[in-house]
């Protein structure tokens, strides 16, 4: 039995296609999950619960910790741990190997122009504190022999039907809707994004591979330099329409943090804008032989799959 824990989340979907090409055994685990494959089964749980974490990983051989929580500082400063250690635990109790599909919240900001699995853990936010504090309880699970854990780490991503991807919720939704794409920062900078599939299909190979486990992998992401520019223009050419932007200023976005919650989450992570944004996926290319879908076959997929 392979375990999908967040199953309803933005990678959940695709992951549970992917796996099938490993094992016909699939548990979806989310507050409400649906199945994906026909022979699918799913089990409705509380990650908060250490009990209903248990029942979920039981009899699971690979577990993939994919869930996501409410995007807001204080949520992942009180769950995300609990979920960690309640996951972790379980896994060790049922002898599971465990997948976490992480971001790249608590790398050192200096370092987002080219990050790789070495790039220095030294968080600049409340959530990157939190991701940090994540990856220190697997090292330590993995140093006491406790859980064998590889660590998937994903871009900014996009794919079709993601709901909360920045790319689409800035820059295809506002011109589908005739209006201009938004910008956070300067859209000359580089910007990398992960496809939602290729994360997928990765990481369930990764989560198949024994020799892959205590370590982290970049996931398989474009290595085309696209800038905010460049991203806008292939979505507005799949869109048929011209390439029409506005560049928010700092202060207004700041002004908008004082009435949103959401828009000061926003603000907080808005310095991953403001340079050059480079993720490098070497690592699982060279060992696994195959790279991302290139970004305009990616932008028509998802164009396609919301039109």
């Amino acid at each position: 039995m392979q375990t999908i824990l967040g199953a309803g989340g933005a990678i959940g979907k695709d992951l549970a296609i992917a796996l099938t090409e490993y094992t016909k055994d699939i548990r979806l685990v989310s507050r409400d999950p649906k199945k994906v494959n026909e022979t699918d089964e799913v089990m409705s749980a509380d990650l908060l619960s250490m009990e209903e974490t248990d029942r979920a990983v039981m009899g699971s051989s690979v577990v993939y910790l994919v869930a996501g929580l409410k995007y807001e500082a204080k949520v992942w400063a009180a769950q995300w741990p609990l979920v960690m250690e309640n996951v972790l635990s379980a896994c060790h109790r049922h002898n599971a190997r465990l997948v976490f599909f992480d971001n790249i919240y608590m790398i050192d900001r200096a370092y987002i122009g080219h990050l790789t699995e070495e790039s220095p853990i030294r968080p600049s936010s409340k959530k990157g504190f939190v991701r940090a504090q994540l990856v220190r309880m697997i090292d330590e699970a993995v140093r006491n022999n406790e859980v064998e854990v590889l660590i998937a780490r994903c871009a900014d991503f996009y794919g079709p039907g993601v709901g909360n991807s920045v790319l689409q919720e800035t820059v295809l939704k506002p011109l589908q809707n005739g209006k201009r794409a938004n910008f956070l920062a300067s859209p000359r900078f580089v910007h990398t994004y992960t496809y939602t599939p290729d994360a997928a299909r990765a990481t369930a190979q990764l989560g198949n591979t024994l020799s892959a486990y205590n370590q982290t992998w970049n996931l398989p992401t474009t290595k085309e330099r696209l800038t905010g520019k460049d991203w806008l223009k292939l979505i507005s050419n799949e869109l048929n329409i011209p390439p029409k932007s506005i560049t928010i200023p700092g202060f207004v976005l700041s002004l908008a943090g004082l009435f949103s919650p959401m828009m000061r989450e926003v603000k907080e992570m808005n310095y991953q804008n403001k340079r050059d944004y480079i993720f490098d996926s070497s690592k699982f290319e060279t060992a696994f032989g195959w790279g991302a879908t290139d970004p305009a076959s990616g932008i028509h997929s998802v164009v396609n799959a919301v039109s």
